[in-house]
């Protein structure tokens, strides 16, 4: 049964060019919004023909969506602890091609915030994973409450999404707040030796859809697997 969340507004929307390290850019239409039920400061980002504020090329089709949580040591310092900055990348690339919406969410370390991913990470050196690190710490294993992402997504307009994740949670919860997924798309795995026991654990634990066997690679160089993706 779905229930849709308390209306939000848009507050604010402009332009803002994109620039990744790798030279590749794009330009984003950043929506700001009022009435969200947690009280952060999350963002859409429109991406492709969304950034013109042009209507889709085809109404029925579902919107291209990535719901990603904010992650400062992968997003902006580029850890290879995680996958959040190759996924952040991709998502940007896709969606602006494709045209739809990033919703970039203020949810660091699944929901328990910066110092405490920072602890969690202390904890993973001494041989626990992800999740069990996120519970020695008293929390739940993954915090992240995607209501004013569906909130988000009624202010903009949408619906029905194509889901850009691996994570079968988000899917679970935007349907639960009035949002039809019609499918979910894979991004690539990004795997290193730095980050192998955080994805298996992703894949194993939270189940998320890594195919871990079909990125392995017995380097630190930062792999992407593309089967099963589509364009």
């Amino acid at each position: 049964m779905s229930e849709r969340p308390p209306a939000a507004t848009i507050r604010t929307q402009l332009l803002i060019p994109i620039h990744f390290p790798d030279g590749s850019t794009t330009t984003a239409r950043v929506f700001t919004f009022d009435g969200l039920v947690d009280g952060r400061e999350h963002l859409a980002l429109g991406l492709g023909d969304r950034a013109l504020g042009a209507p889709p090329a085809d109404p029925a089709a579902p919107t291209l969506v990535r719901l990603h949580s904010e992650c400062l040591t992968g997003d902006v310092f580029g850890s290879y602890r995680c996958d959040c900055g190759p996924q952040l990348h991709e998502s940007v690339q896709r969606i602006s091609a494709a045209s739809g919406f990033l919703l970039y969410l203020r949810q660091e370390g699944r929901g328990i915030g910066l110092y405490a991913k920072l602890d969690a990470y202390a904890l993973q050196d001494a041989g626990l994973d992800t999740y069990e690190a996120n519970v020695s710490l008293g929390y739940d294993p993954d915090e992240r409450d995607y209501t004013a992402a569906a909130q988000m997504l009624h202010a903009l307009g949408v619906s029905r999404v194509a889901l850009l994740s691996n994570n079968p949670d988000k899917a679970r919860q935007l349907r639960r707040h009035g949002v039809t997924v019609a499918r979910q798309v894979p991004t690539g795995v990004y795997l290193s030796t730095a980050n192998a026991r955080y994805l298996r654990a992703k894949a194993g634990r939270g189940g998320h859809t890594l195919d871990i066997t079909a990125a392995e690679r017995p380097d630190d160089e930062v792999v992407s697997a593309d089967e099963g993706r589509e364009a």
